[in-house]
């Protein structure tokens, strides 16, 4: 999201902007539900009050059971506390000859190309078997070194480019895990250098795809995620990677009980919200959707006003935007139904509401599609 400065008229655009990238506003009629696909730069933009939504759908959720938990407490994210010093090589194009004891890891340390990079340039799959006399392309590059505890978001901000930029030169996949040593692509001195204002600041910005693909800290060489807690009176440390579940359940839940105010998919104006908005009175119970663990916690992307993330395993998601108070920490273990957090307001609008979003993988899909009937 753009930054504001009220008290500059040079930068009256970006004001108009900003208001045109909230996720939710006032009560609109709700209709049927139709999936709407739309460019990610216009998601989660303002929906005002004169326009008409393409999908929503008025339905009536069962109330979720109240758990006594004191707030929570939470902590700075990896990113913020495990800065990132921007040491990319730029490595050029070669052949290199395999020898005795050579792996592709070994090859990436002696060429400083990655390892990954070196694979796809030679169409090696798994399990990357390689044979001695053998001729590999070294792919030209500018390469970073993974150092121990950092994440995408700050790799992406030492550079000033946008981590969904470096994920894409990388081809990373779920469950976008990176490792120490491992080496990335970044972009070129020359793109850096012809990037405009707008971009430049992109790279400062964050979505809750960067959180999804970028937030968790690169595990040690070998080591495995730290498993979950399961009280927020034990709270993992930021920068200690966390192991999320291996499978989903297979089930979602409402997470509180109220209307629809917005339904997902595209509005008029090209504007879209990736999930569903449910009016509710503040300090209503916000409860897990599914079981998994507690991915994120905070208030970094102003959109979402305090933000929780679950992971349920093979890549699902669900997301619980403008909360009041939080019943959860990053790194906990939480069931269907617990409580998680107490519900605020939109944070432009002041309207009581939770924002609510599924997602498989970056990809946000329509939540009443995979919540059950409240006929």
């Amino acid at each position: 999201m753009p930054r504001v400065f009220p008290h500059s008229l040079l930068l009256l655009p970006s004001l108009l902007l900003v208001v045109a990238c909230i996720p939710a506003q006032p009560k609109v009629e709700a209709r049927p539900v139709v999936t709407a696909a739309v460019p990610s730069s216009n998601r989660n933009t303002a929906l005002f009050a004169n326009q008409s939504p393409i999908d929503s759908a008025p339905v009536s959720p069962p109330t979720p059971p109240l758990s006594a938990i004191a707030p929570a407490k939470t902590e700075p994210p990896a990113w913020q506390i495990r800065k990132v010093e921007p040491s990319a090589v730029d490595v050029p194009a070669s052949i290199y000859v395999v020898k005795a004891g050579d792996s592709l890891r070994r090859i990436s340390e002696r060429t400083g190309a990655g390892s990954e990079a070196i694979a796809r340039a030679n169409a090696i799959a798994t399990p990357f078997k390689i044979v001695i006399g053998q001729k590999l392309k070294i792919p030209a590059g500018r390469y970073h070194r993974v150092g121990k505890g950092e994440t995408g978001i700050a790799i992406s901000r030492a550079y000033g480019v946008e981590w969904q930029r470096i994920a894409a030169l990388n081809e990373l996949t779920e469950p976008y895990v990176l490792r120490e040593g491992q080496r990335l692509l970044v972009p070129s001195k020359v793109e850096v250098a012809t990037m405009t204002h707008s971009q430049r600041e992109a790279a400062f910005r964050l979505d809750i795809e960067d959180l999804i693909t970028g937030s968790e800290p690169a595990l040690a060489t070998k080591a495995k995620p730290a498993p979950p807690t399961v009280s927020p009176a034990r709270i993992l440390p930021p920068t200690t990677p966390v192991a999320e579940p291996t499978e989903f359940a297979g089930r979602f839940d409402w997470p509180v009980r109220g209307p629809i105010l917005r339904g997902f998919g595209k509005y008029a104006g090209g504007q879209q919200n990736d999930g569903v908005n449910i009016g509710v009175q503040r300090g209503s119970t916000i409860a897990a959707a599914a079981d998994g663990v507690v991915a994120y916690v905070g208030s970094e992307i102003p959109a979402y006003g305090t933000l929780v993330l679950v992971r349920h395993g093979d890549g699902w998601i669900s997301a619980y935007g403008y909360a009041d108070s939080l019943a959860v920490t990053r790194g906990q273990k939480v069931k269907r139904g617990q409580m998680i957090a107490r519900s605020g307001a939109n944070p432009y609008t002041g309207e009581p509401q939770l924002h609510f979003e599924i997602r498989n993988g970056r990809k946000p899909v329509n939540p009443l599609s995979y919540l059950p009937s409240r006929s």
